[in-house]
């Protein structure tokens, strides 16, 4: 959750650091803190509580001159948000300073240890353990940074991306990770490190990914090296990065979530891009023909998610359900990994997560495959700990998202499941190919079409005043729109911290019908599909009982748009692409609800991109 930057070379580290904690801000806003090796040799350690700008308003008068440094910015878990508990932490001698992302979750064992031993601590968190241990160690051992780093970490139990630098060797940094992304950028004479790579791609397109039990030393002169806990070399794998950096900038939108909003034609065109080809009339997913047999001969399928990605999960059973005629169950992968499930070498788990990162969904396919079960990630970020994890996957090629609440990476998932399904029904002979290339056809237009939907900006941003200050929410849906449902109400918590409750239509009326009054306004996602006669009656129940209805309908629509409030038009397109379509008006709607209430729409409190920890 938390976000770290390294810098070792001949340039001005803060101004490297700081810009790089502006671009991790998405993973932590609680705190932020740099450490530099001073030209005098000192490390000089500046933090503060709250957000990055906070930091810089900090050093503003400060020593920052140095050539190597880390930085952090923090979504605390261990300690409250405050100066002492936010990163770099000190060693007690302060002669090395240390940022970590993750949890250590042994922590309390050793600070005991620690503390019998004469140690001092200055913060409540788990990381000072960590700076402390090693610090301990290394004097009490007479050895080497990075062999008390290594000594360290074979005695910690958790999840970390650690960065280390120390008094008497300013040109290295030592790095390590397990369970928590980090990502090396190699420069000329220079070498950077982040969570991942938003800091990195302005200076290098030249990546290393570090993997599980990995340390790196990172120096200034020297090459990468990479090493285990065995102190043994391990092989450089040198990726090229595929995005720009226009791509982690606003282009002109007040905020990142709604320049996200408007690049999904963009984002689902690159999706589509080479999988939807001779008009609609072939379906290519490699990851599906690397793994014929699996899903010919698969009697279920199982996917895995947090958040968004379990609702675009829930979204992909209907369609894998519907177009295959396999059955399918969705789990949050938190619970999946505690629930002791039924595998075997016949199950297909997918994975789907945004980052690549997530730590539930890690631990549930690291489960799956010791069950022998199959697995497939469905990730956006290139080279992330789920691809490299699985056994075949989708990248879903939507380009960094920033915005803390998810929108292009949402539609871009369901698209990848949409293509998913196809392509199995392809290869099962489920479906015809007339039905097949029908639907093909339309999803080349679905660029075009959410287009079309954004053309309701400024209808949405008008009705959004009207509902600003309600203080509960309920959404509604069946079939293909209950997810979506879903996911409308989770965008709006997310951002404006309004009650919201998603809820399958046909389910109002086993309890939540009790709420809806004349202060309550329900959104209903109300398309033209073989569900419509019955989403009609649920209207006429929330406006029996004088509730408003704002409906998202499709274009055409004549029934509904008698009855409800306020009504959305979206276009018309087969029931099984309609989430991609009606999910558009949700995110603007929930984006100007929090606008309107002054909300920080790109860094909703509380919250963080990328979960890594538990």
């Amino acid at each position: 959750m938390c976000g770290i930057v390294g810098y070792v070379g001949d340039r001005n580290a803060y101004e490297i650091l700081i810009k790089g904690l502006h671009r991790l801000e998405y993973r932590g806003y609680d705190s932020a803190g740099v450490a530099i090796v001073s030209p005098s040799g000192r490390i000089n350690v500046y933090k503060s509580r709250g957000k990055v700008s906070n930091l810089e308003h900090y050093c503003k008068d400060k020593d920052t001159a140095g050539s190597t440094g880390i930085a952090h910015t923090r979504w605390a878990t261990h300690g409250e948000p405050s100066d002492r508990n936010a990163h770099p932490h000190y060693s007690e001698d302060e002669e090395i300073a240390l940022v970590h992302n993750g949890t250590i979750e042994n922590y309390k064992v050793l600070k005991d240890a620690l503390i019998q031993n004469g140690c001092k601590f200055q913060s409540e968190t788990d990381t000072e353990v960590l700076v402390q241990l090693i610090e301990y160690i290394r004097t009490n051992n007479d050895c080497s940074l990075v062999e008390a780093v290594k000594e360290a970490l074979r005695q910690v139990v958790g999840a970390y991306a650690i960065a280390v630098i120390e008094k008497g060797h300013p040109d290295t940094i030592i790095a390590a990770r397990k369970s928590s992304p980090l990502v090396i950028g190699i420069g000329e004479g220079e070498m950077f490190l982040a969570s991942d790579a938003t800091p990195i791609v302005e200076y290098t397109k030249d990546v290393v990914y570090v993997k599980d039990n990995e340390i790196a030393i990172v120096s200034k002169n020297e090459p990468l090296k990479l090493v285990n806990l065995n102190n043994e070399e391990t092989s450089i794998d040198v990726k090229t990065l595929e995005f720009s950096i226009s791509q982690l900038e606003k282009g002109g939108y007040p905020h990142f979530m709604l320049k996200e909003i408007f690049e999904q034609p963009t984002t689902l065109r690159d999706c589509i891009r080479g999988r939807v080809v001779e008009g609609g009339k072939n379906i290519i997913v490699s990851g599906v023909l690397d793994s014929k047999d699996k899903f010919l001969n698969a009697k279920r399928i199982i996917i895995v998610a947090c958040g968004t990605s379990w609702h675009a999960s829930l979204i992909g059973k209907y369609l894998i359900q519907d177009m295959c005629r396999i059955p399918v169950e969705v789990e949050y992968a938190s619970e999946f990994r505690y629930s002791n499930p039924v595998l075997d070498e016949r199950d297909v788990v997918i994975a789907v997560s945004q980052s690549g990162e997530t730590a539930d969904t890690l631990a549930a396919i690291q489960m799956a495959r010791e069950a022998g079960a199959y697995v497939y990630g469905i990730s956006n970020v290139v080279g992330s700990s789920i691809p490299r994890n699985t056994d075949s996957g989708t990248y879903i090629h939507v380009g960094p998202e920033i915005g803390v609440a998810s929108t292009k990476a949402f539609t871009g998932q369901v698209m990848v499941l949409t293509l998913l399904a196809m392509a199995i029904a392809d290869l099962r002979g489920t479906m015809s190919k007339e039905e097949l290339d029908k639907i093909g056809a339309e999803i080349i237009r679905i660029p075009d079409y959410v287009k079309q939907t954004l053309e309701l900006n400024e209808q949405i941003e008008r009705l959004s005043l009207i509902f600003t200050y309600a203080h509960n929410f309920l959404y509604l849906g069946r079939g293909y729109s209950y997810p979506v449902a879903l996911e409308g109400a989770l965008k709006l918590k997310e951002i404006s911290y309004i009650h919201a409750e998603g809820y399958p239509a046909a389910e109002m009326k086993h309890g939540p019908i009790a709420l809806i009054d004349a202060e309550m306004p329900t959104v209903i996602i109300a398309p033209n599909d073989h569900l419509y006669e019955k989403i009609v009656n649920n209207v006429q129940q929330v406006k029996a009982r004088h509730g408003s209805v704002i409906a998202i309908v499709t274009e055409g629509d004549k029934e509904i748009k008698n009855i409800a409030d306020y009504v959305i038009e979206v276009p018309d397109v087969p029931e099984c692409l309609t989430p991609i379509i009606t999910s558009v008006p949700l995110q603007l709607l929930s984006y100007y609800i929090a606008i309107n209430k002054g909300k920080n729409v790109d860094m909703p409190r509380n919250l963080a991109k990328s979960v890594t920890v538990e």
